[in-house]
């Protein structure tokens, strides 16, 4: 009689010891990449308000002038009435939401553009991630 031969597999011990050193490395890697959240929002932000300048800028090459107030971003996605040579393809694909879902704010004096988020608080001023952030920093 032949004798059947051990099935392979693993210990009971050899499970425990790699659910620990997963359960480890969690520990170690999680706080960092949730603690970057936050900066990654305001990041993106500051992006988008810099893409949003950059269209404004494009949009004045183009037609002569910044689009209104009251025109807003949205000048970068359909051609305003009074815009001479709008750029068939827009100036942005849409009008984006800031990373906390809430409208960019923008206005203009015709001369310069100031586009800006209220930041993770939805309301203006604060601190920390509540700043507000717009093109005129660094």
């Amino acid at each position: 009689m032949k004798r059947l031969s051990m099935q392979a597999g693993f210990t009971l011990i050899e499970i425990m010891v790699v659910v620990f050193i997963l359960g480890l490395l969690v520990t170690l890697v999680a706080p960092k990449i949730i603690g970057r959240t936050d900066q990654a929002r305001q990041t993106k932000a500051i992006a988008d308000i810099k893409a949003i300048e950059q269209g404004m800028k494009l949009f004045k090459l183009d037609n002569g002038f910044y689009p209104s107030t009251a025109e807003g971003i949205n000048a970068l996605v359909q051609a305003p009435p009074r815009a001479r040579r709008f750029n068939p393809d827009g100036y942005l694909d849409k009008v984006p939401l800031d990373p906390w879902g809430m409208e960019y704010v923008y206005s203009t004096d015709g001369r310069t553009v100031h586009v800006m988020s209220y930041g993770a608080d939805g309301v203006e001023g604060g601190d920390g991630y509540n700043r507000d952030l717009d093109n005129y920093e660094d």
